[in-house]
C-alpha cells in the first residue's frame, strides 16, 4: 500500500470545503480540514505548529471572511482572514517546500469591463473584501513560488447559505421576488469548483514543474441574478418545489454597503489550456444542486 499523502485543507466548514472532504480522492490521501478554534491561519506558531506534526504534501486555502457586506465595517477582521492567513500559509508551504493553493474571487474586479475577465486584466475592488482577497492573492503568489491562485463567482451549493438556496427560502412565503437584473456573472458549483482544486493539488503533488499562477473557474456560460433566480424557480417548480415569479430590477434599487461588480464574467481558458478542466454549464450544475435539495426534503 502506497505510504499516505497528506493534505490540508483550511475553511472546511465552507462550502468549497465540505465539497473537497467529500470528493472522491485515491486511496493515499488523507485529508486534515481543522476547525478554526484547531488552527488559527493568523498565527505564524499556530501553522508551524501544524506543520510540525503532520508532513503535509500541499495545502488548499478555502478560509475566508466571506461576509462581503459585514467586511465594509469589519476591515480589521476581513484583512486578518483573507491577507493575512494566506500570507502565512505562504511562508510554511514554502518552508516546506510544497504547493499552495489559494481560492480567490472575481471581486478582484472593479466590473468595467465589456467581457468576460482574464487573469492578466487591471484589477480594481470596489470594496473592503475584494481589497482583502487581492492582497491575499499578492502574499501567496509573492510568499510561495509553488502557488496557484483559483479565482470564482457565484458559488453555490446545497451547503451553508447561498443565493440559490435564500431564493427558495423566499419563495416558499413569496408568490414573486423583485432581483437585480443588470449584474452579469457565472453560477458555479462549489462541487465542481472541489473537483477543479483536487485536478491541480494532485498534478501539483506528482509533479514539481506544474503550472503556477493565477487562474480562474466558473461554469460555463452566463446569466444576471435575476435569470439564475428564474432557471432555479423552473427547476424548483418542475419538482413541486417553492416556486415565484421574477421582476429584474436595477442594482440601484437593491442598495448594499458593499458596491458588487456589474460585470463578474469570468474566462476559464487558460485554466483548460494548462490542466486540460473544462468546466459544464451553469444550468447543469444549478439543476444537480436543486436536485439533491429536492431529494433531502422528500426523504421519509
Amino acid at each position: 500500500m502506497a505510504d499516505p499523502v497528506h493534505i490540508l485543507i483550511t475553511g472546511g466548514a465552507g462550502q468549497v470545503g465540505l465539497e473537497l472532504q467529500a470528493a472522491a480522492w485515491p486511496q493515499e490521501i488523507v485529508l486534515h480540514a481543522p476547525m478554526r478554534a484547531e488552527l488559527d491561519l493568523c498565527d505564524a506558531a499556530s501553522v508551524r505548529a501544524a506543520f510540525t506534526a503532520t508532513p503535509f504534501a500541499a495545502v488548499i486555502n478555502c478560509g475566508a471572511h466571506t461576509a462581503v457586506d459585514k467586511a465594509e465595517s469589519e476591515v480589521g477582521a476581513a484583512f486578518a482572514a483573507n491577507a493575512m492567513g494566506p500570507a502565512v500559509l505562504a511562508d510554511a508551504t514554502r518552508e516546506a517546500g510544497i504547493p499552495l493553493i489559494q481560492v480567490s474571487t472575481d471581486y478582484v474586479f472593479d466590473g468595467a469591463k465589456d467581457g468576460l475577465y482574464v487573469e492578466t486584466d487591471p484589477v480594481g475592488p470596489l470594496g473592503v473584501y475584494g481589497a482583502s482577497k487581492l492582497a491575499g492573492e499578492m502574499a501567496v503568489r509573492a510568499g510561495n513560488p509553488r502557488s496557484v491562485v483559483l479565482r470564482t463567482a457565484w458559488v453555490l451549493s446545497v451547503h451553508r447559505a447561498n443565493f440559490l438556496k435564500t431564493m427558495l427560502r423566499l419563495a416558499a412565503d413569496r408568490p414573486a421576488l423583485r432581483v437585480v437584473g443588470d449584474q452579469h456573472g457565472c453560477p458555479t458549483s462549489a462541487r465542481d469548483i472541489a473537483q477543479t482544486l483536487k485536478m491541480i493539488t494532485l498534478k501539483m503533488i506528482a509533479d514539481a514543474h506544474a503550472p503556477t499562477g493565477v487562474y480562474q473557474f466558473v461554469n460555463a456560460g452566463e446569466t444576471t441574478w435575476a435569470g439564475l433566480a428564474s432557471e432555479i424557480f423552473a427547476l424548483s417548480a418542475a419538482t413541486d418545489g417553492p416556486s415565484a415569479t421574477v421582476e429584474a430590477i436595477p442594482a440601484a434599487e437593491y442598495p448594499t454597503p458593499a458596491k458588487r461588480p456589474a460585470n463578474s464574467r469570468l474566462s476559464t481558458a487558460k485554466l483548460t489550456r494548462d490542466y486540460g478542466i473544462a468546466p459544464r454549464p451553469w444550468q447543469a450544475a444549478v439543476a444537480e444542486i436543486v436536485h439533491e435539495l429536492h431529494a433531502e426534503r422528500t426523504l421519509p
